[in-house]
């Protein structure tokens, strides 16, 4: 039951229609459902009322379309009255045992039915920003920058393959769960807050078991991209015989990008480039918003991770001083695959307009996001950086042409060895020590 207003104590009944004829449930129309209200008792205002099956298979208290205002609550109350079930605010947990229970004819044991959160509300927010950023960029991937959702309309069968891979199951590649245990390796615990950095270097991890998808994902360290190295993690050469021993170009346009790769050079593997950032001590400082600014204006992004403290945010845009953002902040029914294979969509797109934020009240901690699905479009988004946001006395962030010396040698990510394929290899936390823990990045300058 939800509360309808003050006055009065009005309540609505909401309930689903039986799936077998007959009862109270088979018995109304749409419009009755809209226009059913009870005036409830103030001892029940506050408690969690549970209907019996009987109540909802008596015809006698059965409402026909209109007439819901004659409902007679006190006399299905009193009918009722030792067979409805109080809840208070605390529910007594069911005890740790081996014993089976029982349950609509089917038996469960207590300590295999799971104890992880029943949902992410609270502290996935940032992770579920880091999904419609990664959504983004399989959009650019599959589908083209210039492609449009548009409702109740036919959709190409790569976008429905995209939306299996966020769907809140374990065995999705990208799902809530998968990312919540990979942040594990990250020192995360199960249902703690995620920062815009440890999101990255989950979905870094994430993607190399996403074969299908098949992207780069590079995230910068200490402020800092290395354009040698994004090239050596990108530029993919085919192991042959022809080949073995030569040295890959530096470069390949698109031109010659086809005779190439059938020539043996390296193709391009599509990239999601992620720069975290800190721009600022408690507060983002001035002097970035203008090169913050600019970064939506390129036709790689991805938008940006941020928010405030325990409250993320999608920024996708901006309208003078304020970012255009999207929030996560609305709780959803978990979504699965239907019997055609198809997944109802509707609760994947914005349900209401995007809103703003003056981007002086931006937590300094980000995370910009760009795509390069082919190797001119990287060398395109290096250049608008030099232009744009290298020009700066006090730089956003910094783009170098090689590895630094200083630095451990660079390694391009790969799947580690594990028993099993896919998302299922994160079962377990033992399996996480495949990876090494990533540090939080460094504050080089504010």
């Amino acid at each position: 039951m939800e509360s309808t207003g003050s006055s009065g104590r009005l309540w609505e009944l909401q309930f689903e229609r039986s799936s077998t004829p007959g009862g109270a449930f088979a018995a109304l129309t749409d419009s009755a459902l809209r226009s059913a209200e009870l005036q409830v008792p103030g001892s029940l205002a506050a408690a969690v009322v549970k209907w019996p099956v009987e109540l909802a298979q008596d015809d006698s208290w059965r409402m026909e379309s209109g007439t819901g205002s004659g409902f007679e609550w006190n006399r299905v109350l009193s009918k009722y009255e030792n067979q409805i079930t109080i809840f208070t605010d605390y529910l007594e947990e069911f005890p740790d045992t081996d014993e089976l229970v029982w349950i609509l004819g089917k038996q469960h044991l207590l300590k295999t039915g799971g104890t992880g959160p029943s949902s992410d509300a609270g502290w996935g927010c940032m992770l579920r920003c880091g999904q419609m950023m990664l959504a983004q960029a399989l959009i650019c991937r599959h589908l083209g920058r210039d492609w449009n959702w548009e409702k109740q309309k036919e959709q190409p069968k790569e976008y429905q393959r995209i939306l299996q891979c966020f769907l809140d199951r374990k065995d999705c590649c990208y799902s809530i769960h998968q990312m919540a245990q990979m942040g594990v390796g990250e020192g995360k615990s199960i249902g703690e807050w995620f920062g815009p950095n440890t999101v990255a270097q989950v979905l870094k991890k994430l993607a190399l078991f996403d074969e299908w998808n098949s992207l780069a994902v590079y995230v910068s360290m200490d402020n800092t991209v290395v354009i040698e190295d994004i090239k050596k993690m990108c530029c993919i050469l085919p192991l042959s015989a022809d080949t073995a021993g030569e040295s890959p170009p530096s470069s390949l346009n698109a031109s010659n990008r086809s005779k190439s790769t059938s020539a043996g050079w390296p193709a391009w593997k599509p990239l999601l480039l992620i720069v975290p950032l800190r721009l600022g001590i408690n507060q983002i400082n001035p002097v970035y918003v203008d090169a913050f600014k600019e970064c939506f204006k390129m036709p790689q992004s991805l938008g940006a991770l941020g928010g405030k403290p325990n409250n993320a945010y999608y920024f996708i845009g901006f309208l003078g001083d304020e970012l255009i953002f999207l929030d996560p902040h609305t709780t959803q029914t978990f979504v699965d695959t239907e019997e055609n294979g198809t997944v109802d969509d509707q609760t994947f797109h914005c349900l209401q307009s995007p809103q703003r934020m003056n981007i002086l009240n931006l937590d300094p901690s980000v995370a910009l996001g760009f795509f390069c699905k082919e190797e001119k479009d990287f060398d395109s988004w290096c250049s608008l950086v030099q232009k744009e946001i290298l020009k700066e006395n006090l730089r956003m962030f910094e783009l170098v042409q090689k590895h630094p010396s200083h630095w451990p040698p660079f390694i391009p990510p790969a799947k580690p060895e594990v028993t099993t394929t896919g998302a299922e290899f994160i079962d377990s936390t033992e399996q996480l020590e495949e990876f090494d823990l990533e540090e939080d990045f460094e504050i080089l300058s504010v």
